[in-house]
């Protein structure tokens, strides 16, 4: 075995030594982020909405606004709006006035099931005290082959996954900033391709392959298309300005923040601090949110994630783009003679 020389060694340790310690810091964010936001989660501000006429519903809610902070009444003008609200998501559920002088809460548990729940908990018990009779009615069900709601944040996960990891192979193969406009458009192309693929993979799984969602095959594979390649995108963009440490920002976005964050495994009221809003930006919450709009809600509420998933694709391929004309050219402008991929760590094709 042929032996380091001094130099090799000391040239080795200190890189080493910042990469583990980058894990380090990556892991230990992890275990902050996962115990920290799913240890205890706790209800807050869960909108539910009552008609502004409905004197009962309205009288029932001020009786539990002042010994609970799990709800959030929400008031709408008529009936209609308030079933608009929540068939768009903007409510989990509504209060009325029931038959037998009691009260009808009419839930949407394809939204958030750990919502619905805790919405259904705090007023059956809030009825049970007065002995006001509950009639509760899911007028947006979870499937039966998905009874927690939660195989569109784990389909997602997968998704993000595959697109973060399919820019960072081509990233280690070819290097991560390409030398050239031409083969940022190139790598763009090869990942618009692989998305579209990982998003079929994806909808035959939870399809015919697990009998989920098979009438929603094409719908969930075009979502997915669109994860995969935003999660890309934006891997893309972070790892050809910064290099292969650009990964770890990478991970922590889109995994350590992300995933928690993302309102899969808990609906978002339940998390705490910056993670509550965090769905609506990052790209594995609003991927949940898309395939929960498509699936349960009739593409009601798809606008915002579509919009946004789109977005940060475009962002991200302008980011890839703008990297290789800036560091791309500077790497091959610095050695014109270097031809092979490996040679000039952190750049290539």
């Amino acid at each position: 075995m042929d032996k380091e020389s001094p130099g090799t060694a000391r040239d080795w340790s200190p890189r080493s030594i910042g990469l583990l310690f980058g894990t380090f810091v990556l892991a230990t964010a992890f275990i902050a982020a996962y115990v920290g936001a799913l240890h205890q989660p706790t209800p807050r501000d869960l909108p539910i909405g009552v008609v502004s006429a409905d004197q009962r519903a309205q009288a029932a809610l001020d009786a539990i606004r002042g010994q609970t902070t799990i709800l959030k009444p929400v008031e709408y003008d008529d009936a209609s709006a308030a079933e608009h609200g929540l068939l768009s998501r903007a409510v989990y559920a509504v209060l009325s006035t029931g038959p037998d002088n009691g009260l009808l809460l009419t839930v949407a548990s394809a939204s958030g099931p750990s919502a619905t729940s805790a919405i259904k908990e705090v007023l059956s018990t809030a009825a049970g005290r007065t002995g006001t009779p509950l009639q509760v009615v899911d007028k947006v069900p979870v499937t039966s082959a998905d009874p927690r709601g939660v195989v569109p944040f784990y389909l997602n996960v997968g998704y993000v996954l595959g697109g973060y990891l399919g820019s960072t192979v081509l990233g280690i193969s070819g290097g991560t900033t390409p030398r050239t406009g031409r083969r940022a458009g190139l790598r763009i192309a090869v990942l618009a391709v692989y998305s579209v693929l990982v998003g079929i993979a994806g909808a035959v799984v939870v399809g015919p392959v697990l009998d989920i969602w098979h009438h929603d095959v094409p719908t969930i594979a075009a979502i997915g298309a669109l994860a995969v390649f935003a999660a890309a995108m934006f891997a893309s963009a972070i790892q050809g300005w910064l290099g292969v440490a650009g990964t770890a920002l990478v991970i922590l976005l889109l995994v350590v923040l992300g995933n928690p964050g993302s309102g899969g495994i808990y609906a978002p009221e339940f998390l705490p601090g910056v993670l509550r809003s965090m769905h609506r930006w990052n790209v594995p919450g609003l991927a949940n949110d898309l395939t929960k709009a498509a699936v349960y809600f009739d593409w009601r509420s798809a606008g915002w994630p579509a919009l946004a998933l789109g977005i940060w694709a475009v962002l991200g391929g302008l980011g890839l783009v703008s990297a290789s004309l800036v560091r791309g050219r500077r790497a091959a402008a610095s050695a014109p003679g270097t031809t092979r991929a490996g040679s000039s760590p952190g750049h290539g094709g």
